[in-house]
């Protein structure tokens, strides 16, 4: 048996959903055939990939490693297949990459209005959608860079400063405390628990460096940040936040007193045409974000008039 895409994607998709069931339905087979085809993989690979339980599939040592190897050679795949069919449809794309954002919605909305058809590229990682910018599989890439951790820019790129420091707010429940408070010190956090997604460049270190130096020691749980808004919503833990997201009405979103956490906002391509193509909507559709945030645009609004939302 030779492996072929379709069982990479097998792989992906029980690592995804964490059950083979949910894997299943997600790839349209029956739960029998996939559970076939996972056997005839691992036989192929010489050991088990996944360990099964009644609460479902998670990767072992080796499939770790395999997924490693098969997730990036999936997304080629499907990158290659979606400009192969935009090409044969006589409609070029532009590809943009983009780590999480509010602004990202308003900027395709805008790219859109200007017959510009785009296809987007997700992931928590800002150096591999650089890497994916370097090597022409986007076209541009809107990025995030940890204070304290700067990103590994590939020779050759042009970058755009869009904010030169963003700073990161606390999201926590609307019960809490220093929810009460305009803005909150980060000692009345002292007893929480708060979640960090460690896969995030920098994310991690920045947040126990911002910890450290404010001489607390709180558990920290891991997890990607869809959970941890989740988990704060039922006063399980607080986290960081962008300050564009909006508070809700199991969730409050704060500014940290001191602003100890930032990030600057970059836009990332192999040309300054390609900069400048769509550099103007992603900025108007930022500061249409930060607008509609109360909590950013009062920040905003006392931080001085150079830091001032512009006006529509």
């Amino acid at each position: 048996m030779e492996l072929e895409v379709r069982h990479l994607r097998a792989l992906c998709a029980i690592a995804d959903t964490g059950s083979l069931h949910r894997a299943a339905r997600q790839l349209g087979v029956a739960q029998p055939s996939l559970s076939t085809q996972l056997r005839r993989i691992e036989q192929e690979l010489g050991g088990a990939l996944f360990l099964r339980a009644r609460t479902g599939c998670r990767p072992t040592p080796l499939g770790r490693i395999v997924l490693g190897r098969a997730r990036p050679l999936v997304a080629e795949m499907r990158t290659l297949v979606a400009e192969a069919r935009a090409a044969a449809a006589d409609g070029p794309q532009l590809r943009i990459g983009s780590t999480a954002s509010r602004a990202l919605a308003g900027w395709l909305r805008r790219l859109r209005a200007r017959q510009q058809e785009t296809l987007l590229q997700m992931d928590v990682s800002p150096n591999a959608l650089l890497r994916m910018v370097a090597d022409g599989q986007l076209d541009v890439a809107f990025v995030h860079e940890v204070e304290g951790s700067p990103l590994r820019v590939p020779e050759g790129l042009r970058l755009r400063v869009l904010v030169e420091r963003e700073p990161q707010f606390v999201s926590l429940p609307t019960d809490h405390p220093a929810a009460a408070h305009p803005v909150v010190q980060l000692s009345e956090l002292a007893e929480d628990r708060w979640m960090v997604d460690p896969t995030v460049d920098g994310e991690w270190d920045a947040v126990h460096r911002m910890l450290r130096t404010a001489g607390l020691n709180p558990r920290v749980l891991h997890g990607d940040y869809h959970t941890a808004a989740t988990l704060v919503a039922t006063g399980e833990v607080v986290t960081v936040c962008q300050p564009t997201s909006q508070s809700r009405p199991e969730t409050a979103v704060r500014p940290l007193a001191g602003d100890p956490l930032g990030v600057r906002l970059l836009l990332a391509a192999r040309t300054q045409a390609d900069l400048e193509a769509v550099c103007p909507e992603l900025e108007e559709a930022y500061w249409e974000a930060a607008r509609q945030a109360p909590a950013y645009r009062e920040w905003l609004e006392a931080t001085g008039p150079e830091s001032a939302v512009p006006t529509p």
